[in-house]
């Protein structure tokens, strides 16, 4: 019997692991490792950190979609993978993990890019417990206000205008009259800002459509500086450059950080040919210099035809990985050898969502605005709900409000 480990139950370890239990019944022992005992939507993160979504709404027990006879899951972290030695260690097990076969779907981490104070300063937003912290973060600072009638309580400042940071900005305009009543302001007075270093936003979608969802981000009265560097980052205050211009600077209450994300450290720290924690993968998504792990989701740099530049690692693509490494596994197991054909990768398309009922994206080719934008951003995560999840998560969590 193949014993197959997977690190990390985001997108890509999950559905590797469902699809494992339901091809290889009775030839196949895994082990699944995460630091929590919960799967989480990361595409709806900044719903929970304005608090327009429940934790609950977008997390589901691990337990829920393995098969204890055929899975083995273990809360604990990696501290390290060996691959010469085909071990891993855990840092609550004194006993290593053997493998034959490793997954790697380590997921990923806030980058700061140096920029000082950032990290002490900001709050970051890479899971869910940092999405909790900041909507604690924010309400406790619009009850200080009801006490220290200070202006600056009422100011949340996002640091990146990046994909992220649109679809926080969304949520906090929808969230935005909740605040107002605990602080007891109206709407208006709680003022959202998103500061980023490009003039050219959200470069994934063609200038008219990246203009169109810049301007319906503004028409929510989110003020936006773009074309701002950020230079530092001190308590309650964030130092920015626009252009040639002398420094300036924004007081806020909550400054939150969105300026992107790099792959896990660890993958760095063992060895693995990475940068900023991304390995480039072979056609069959295999480290380059070890056949037997497979390196899948944030962690992987995929490239594409072109050879210019990684596919950007979003949820469909570590779907798409998950599919790929069940099958290249089962292949192995039962033939010895990799699928015939290489990972191919076609994205379906990418929607926005600014808010609850308004977004704007691509899909299959067409181009999408207001509620069909919406409908379509519900849809896509129903879907992958239900790829890791099943039907039971699907029911239970699912987008079903395609009119609200």
């Amino acid at each position: 019997m193949k014993e197959v480990v997977v690190l990390g139950a985001g997108y890509a370890g999950l559905k590797t692991v469902v699809l494992l239990q339901k091809k290889l019944k009775n030839n196949v022992h895994i082990t699944l490792v995460d630091r929590n005992n919960y799967h989480y939507e990361a595409t709806d993160l900044h719903e929970a950190a304005a608090g327009t979504q429940s934790a609950s709404r977008i997390t589901y027990p691990i337990s829920d979609v393995i098969n204890p006879q055929i899975t083995t899951f273990i809360q604990d972290e990696v501290v390290k993978i060996d691959p010469d030695k085909k071990t891993v260690k855990l840092a609550g097990h004194e006993e290593l993990l053997h493998y034959d076969y490793c997954v790697l779907g380590l997921g990923f981490v806030s980058e700061t890019f140096g920029i000082p104070g950032a990290e002490e300063n900001a709050l970051p937003m890479t899971n869910v417990k940092e999405a909790l912290a900041i909507y604690d973060h924010i309400i406790a600072k619009m009850k200080d206000y009801r006490t220290t009638h200070n202006p600056d309580d009422l100011q949340i400042v996002i640091c990146g205008g990046g994909f992220t940071g649109i679809e926080l900005a969304g949520a906090l305009v929808d969230a935005r009259a909740s605040y107002a009543k605990i602080a007891g302001v109206s709407p208006d007075e709680i003022k959202i800002t998103l500061i980023e270093a490009s003039t050219r936003l959200l470069p994934m979608f063609s200038e008219k459509l990246a203009e169109y969802g810049v301007n319906l981000v503004k028409s929510l009265n989110v003020q936006l500086l773009d074309g701002s560097r950020i230079s530092k980052i001190e308590p309650g205050k964030v130092i920015y450059k626009h252009g040639d211009d002398d420094e300036e600077s924004l007081n806020a209450g909550t400054i939150i950080w969105t300026t992107g994300v790099s792959g896990n450290p660890l993958m760095e720290e063992c060895g693995f040919d990475a940068k900023r924690g991304r390995v480039i993968v072979t056609d069959h998504l295999t480290d380059p210099k070890h056949d037997d792990i497979y390196i899948i989701g944030d962690v992987a740099a995929v490239m594409p035809p072109d050879g210019k530049r990684p596919y950007p690692t979003t949820a469909q693509i570590a779907l798409a990985m998950a599919d790929y490494t069940a099958e290249d596994i089962v292949s192995r197991i039962k033939t010895g050898k990799h699928e015939a054909k290489p990972f191919t990768y076609k994205s379906l398309g990418t929607v926005a969502s600014v808010g609850n009922t308004r977004a704007f994206g691509e899909a299959m080719g067409h181009e999408l605005r207001g509620y069909p934008a919406s409908a379509m951003k519900k849809i896509i995560a129903d879907r992958s709900l239900l790829e890791t999840g099943g039907l039971k998560e699907l029911f239970a969590k699912g987008r079903f409000d395609l009119y609200h």
